[in-house]
């Protein structure tokens, strides 16, 4: 029995403890990542940290599809979507405590004609590493 993926479900968890521990949680995302809404200034090396701290951001939902949220980048609000399978990590600020994810190939929709065999040709991303955010 296939069973859906487990990283919804470990960053909402992370999400919490985080927030109870009075740090501030943050997520790297795969920016490069089809379905990814970020502000593309920000991003480095194809990658975007976000601070998802109840105080930065408004309207934040985590479901087992999508992260989304509005933000503040640069005094702008913004509308912020990444697919679960574009989130890397998700990690307090104050001390780097969290959980990293391997890089998950896309996936095609059930009704794309598309053979399943393409996915094996999709080309392979380098893991995701960390960096200080001050």
């Amino acid at each position: 029995m296939a069973m859906t993926s487990s990283r919804p479900y470990m960053i909402r968890a992370i999400y919490e403890w985080v927030v109870e521990n009075n740090c501030t949680p943050y997520i790297l995302v795969d920016a490069m990542r089809e379905g990814v809404f970020v502000p593309q200034q920000y991003v480095q090396d194809g990658q975007i940290v976000l601070n998802i701290a109840p105080s930065a951001v408004m309207g934040l939902n985590v479901g087992n599809d999508i992260v989304s949220f509005n933000g503040r980048f640069g005094g702008i609000s913004q509308e912020v979507s990444a697919p679960i399978g574009a989130v890397l990590g998700v990690y307090a600020k104050e001390n780097g405590q969290g959980m990293l994810f391997d890089a998950e190939e896309p996936t095609l929709p059930p009704s794309d004609p598309r053979p399943s065999a393409t996915l094996s040709k999709l080309p392979s991303k380098p893991k995701p590493s960390l960096k200080v955010v001050k």
